[in-house]
């Protein structure tokens, strides 16, 4: 949470500054190159545009408003996860990740931060656990990238309805209901802690969302075994040449 009040600070002292409405220069480019997950990149490599929006998600935020300020650091992560992509790296290997997430560090909300900080460090510390489904990384087995930027005023909405997409995906969660068996996503392994703060556990967390009431009455209970599915990190969308 340090670092986020380091950006507070941060106000007094910048004459330029991000303010909530300047996503709407990501919204467009957004619904244009992005469909139902799948991702245009040479779409987004080819618009002007987009690299104005990456340039100016680098000033200082304008707000101290938390839905603001939340909405802002989403859609800068998405951003930026495409950016990489953009500039040649990818997360599909082990290495690759390490130079995706670590090594590339960008200007990003006044400060200079790779993915990783950007996602543990100043994300997560607003302590809601839903961020997990609306943050995307480019690679298959993350959270559906969505078509439209995440604003303040819509985000308690756009929060729940990308947590709802996620836990019921088939391709990213299943249910055995016959062997009581979960198959779900390394997301909920990795940041399990995050889920247990709110709902106690995994289990619970996930029957609040699923749309089958049985199953949901099952996983309240915590009756399933639960099985993390392998991630699969190879490219979400169409490759840039």
């Amino acid at each position: 949470m340090h670092k986020v009040l380091s950006i507070l600070l941060a106000f007094s002292f910048s004459t330029a500054l991000f303010a909530d409405s300047n996503h709407a220069i990501f919204n467009p480019l957004l619904n244009k190159y992005v469909d139902d997950g799948f991702v245009d990149y040479p779409g987004f490599n080819d618009a002007p545009v987009f690299e104005q929006y990456i340039q100016e998600l680098g000033q200082p935020l304008e707000t101290t408003d938390r839905d603001e300020q939340l909405a802002f650091w989403i859609n800068a992560y998405n951003a930026f996860a495409i950016k990489g992509i953009l500039d040649g790296r990818s997360p599909s290997s082990f290495f690759g990740r390490i130079g995706y997430f670590k090594n590339a560090k960008y200007e990003i909300g006044g400060q200079t931060i790779n993915l990783y900080d950007l996602e543990r460090d100043i994300i997560i510390p607003f302590d809601e656990p839903r961020i997990h489904f609306a943050i995307n990384c480019a690679s298959v087995s993350c959270p559906k990238l969505q078509s439209e930027v995440y604003i303040a005023d819509q985000l308690e909405t756009q929060l729940e309805e990308s947590t709802v997409i996620f836990i019921n995906d088939e391709t990213r969660n299943k249910f055995d209901t016959d062997k009581k068996v979960a198959h779900i996503s390394k997301i909920f392994d990795w940041f399990e802690k995050d889920f247990v703060k709110h709902s106690g556990s995994v289990q619970k967390y996930i029957a609040q969302y699923v749309d089958d009431p049985i199953i949901a009455e099952d996983l309240n209970n915590e009756e399933y075994k639960i099985v993390y599915l392998d991630y699969d990190w190879n490219l979400n969308g169409k490759p840039v040449k």
